[in-house]
């Protein structure tokens, strides 16, 4: 029996041991693909105030389509965020997995933008987490494909800037999304109690109610323009060799 343990934790260690090279490769071919324009695009795509706009839009819609009911869901998902950020710093500390541009195993090969390598640890990735938390909510409150559509990609994409930044191994990223969805359901599931619980005379209902194919397509329009115009804007710049 206790060789049958050992070999079982020695299988398992091979396992990890595995998943942390292909984690690493993926890694390494992810981040190696860079230009100095995308190093100035994905800096800015990658901060959260950038994205600052598109959180108000979301937030108009919201109290558009569910009037009343818009203020308890707003504080649930200010508190989902909260969560969803806090435990992964958490995490982070706990688990202490060097981000790839700290890892000197790894550390000379990663393509690290403007020297900014973020903090020691990166298990798991809090953008991914967060943004993940946000297109759950959202999705489940607006209840319409294109919106879904929107916002996975855009989830997505945050995601993706923090491998290209060398800040996160694909594995962060996977983990801050299965800990975002589950938050995400969480807090949408909390939310439907409240309004039955609380206020069920209100509406409209949560459960059922679902955002017009107008907003949502105003969205994406949106979401087009801004980030179409700020790449270009980018590329002026960087053709006239505003960025040193």
């Amino acid at each position: 029996m206790q060789l049958r343990t050992l070999g079982t934790i020695g299988t398992l260690v091979t396992f990890m041991e595995v998943l942390k090279q292909i984690d690493q490769s993926l890694f390494l071919f992810l981040n190696d693909i860079h230009s100095v324009f995308w190093d100035k695009a994905m800096t800015l795509f990658s901060s959260r105030e950038i994205w600052i706009p598109f959180y108000l839009l979301i937030v108009y819609i919201i109290i558009k389509t569910y009037k009343k009911n818009a203020i308890y869901i707003l504080l649930l998902i200010g508190l989902s965020i909260a969560v969803s950020d806090q435990f992964s710093v958490l995490i982070k500390n706990l688990v202490e997995r060097l981000r790839p541009s700290n890892d000197p195993a790894i550390g000379n090969l990663v393509h690290v933008v403007n020297n900014y390598r973020g903090g020691t640890f990166g298990f798991f990735s809090s953008h991914a987490s967060n943004s993940f938390t946000i297109a759950i909510i959202a999705t489940l409150l607006f209840k319409n494909r294109i919106f879904s559509f929107l916002i996975f990609g855009w989830a997505i994409f945050i995601s993706y800037t923090r491998i290209y930044l060398g800040l996160h191994y694909p594995g962060d990223i996977l983990a801050g999304w299965l800990w975002g969805a589950l938050i995400g359901y969480g807090f949408y599931k909390l939310m439907v109690f409240v309004q039955q619980r609380y206020f069920k005379s209100n509406f409209p209902e949560i459960r059922t109610k679902a955002i017009s194919n107008e907003d949502a397509i105003q969205l994406l329009l949106f979401v087009i323009i801004y980030t179409g115009t700020i790449l270009v804007t980018i590329n002026r710049l960087t053709k006239y060799q505003f960025f040193s």
